[in-house]
């Protein structure tokens, strides 16, 4: 494929000027193809960040697109509740919950095909089962649905903001308010695209309500409840707060804690969730308790 570059494109970032002539990829998909040799400006190679100058010609060899089908693997699971329609398991940190650029193995997905026969294909073949989600580094329940009725019947009390779902959090600094709560809306953030930013005024409705659980020196430990599941919802409302997350260095936490051992995941955990079973309509609740590493890194403070 041979494109050309005008003189209006003078300026032009090599990876922007692609994704404008070829909306059908990704921009990380295209930045994958120019550090893989299969973009050649004037037959030579560059960078994602080279600066066109009007006038070259552009080469483009595509790649394929690799079909990603979740596999079985034998991954221990931690079963916290199951019956006919709903699967909760406790999620540990570091997990991700299905696979996805640069993850294909090792998720939750993976370990969930290898435990049960069923799952719903509603998520289609890489995210079977999956209703909603978790941070990689977040740690806690997480609901499954196990037949396409009960996808349905649980998608449905998500997007009604019909399921309790409450969260534990150690956030740097001291909260001032004994609780409090945060309505503004979240988007994508427009310069750093792996973040999200509830300073722009648009974007998704999103509600975080907390309340102080116990004080530190220089941290409190939060509960913390979410009527919408925005991505990074809590990371971001409550570092706008300015109180980033312990851990959580994306959204402002420092990288090391003097006299504390680093934390390699983000303090935040999902305790407890309520929601209403898909074929009796009996309330069901499931809670995780506070895994071992946080209660002794948190043991630790003044």
């Amino acid at each position: 494929m041979t494109l050309q570059a005008q003189a209006a494109d003078a300026g032009k970032r090599l990876d922007r000027f692609l994704l404008e002539q070829l909306p059908a990829y990704s921009r990380t998909r295209l930045q994958d193809w120019i550090r893989g040799g299969r973009v050649l400006v004037e037959g030579k190679a560059d960078k994602p960040s080279y600066l066109l100058r009007g006038g070259e010609t552009v080469e483009v060899e595509p790649a394929e697109l690799t079909p990603l089908r979740a596999e079985p693997e034998a991954i221990p699971l931690e079963i916290l509740y199951e019956d006919e329609d709903v699967i909760a398991v406790n999620k540990p940190a570091g997990m991700v919950v299905h696979a996805g650029a640069g993850c294909r193995s090792g998720t939750l997905v993976n370990a969930l095909l290898a435990r049960f026969e069923a799952l719903s294909g509603l998520g289609g073949e890489l995210r079977p089962g999956i209703v909603h989600r978790l941070d990689r580094y977040t740690s806690g329940v997480i609901l499954v649905a196990r037949n396409d009725a009960a996808h349905r019947h649980l998608a449905e009390q998500f997007a009604g903001r019909k399921v309790e779902k409450v969260y534990l959090a150690l956030v740097h600094g001291v909260v001032k308010a004994e609780k409090g709560k945060v309505d503004k809306p979240i988007a994508r953030d427009p310069v750093r695209r792996v973040k999200m930013t509830a300073r722009l005024g648009r974007g998704r409705t999103a509600i975080t309500e907390y309340r102080v659980l116990k004080r530190f020196r220089a941290f409190t430990f939060l509960e913390v409840r979410i009527g919408t599941g925005r991505t990074h919802q809590i990371r971001v409302h409550l570092a706008g707060l300015g109180h980033a997350v312990a851990g959580d260095r994306l959204y402002g936490a420092p990288a090391s804690v003097e006299g504390r051992p680093p934390l390699d995941r983000f303090f935040l955990h999902a305790q407890r969730i309520r929601f209403m079973q898909p074929s009796t309509g009996e309330t069901a609740t499931v809670e995780a308790p506070l895994p071992a590493e946080l209660e002794a890194w948190m043991d630790g403070l003044l």
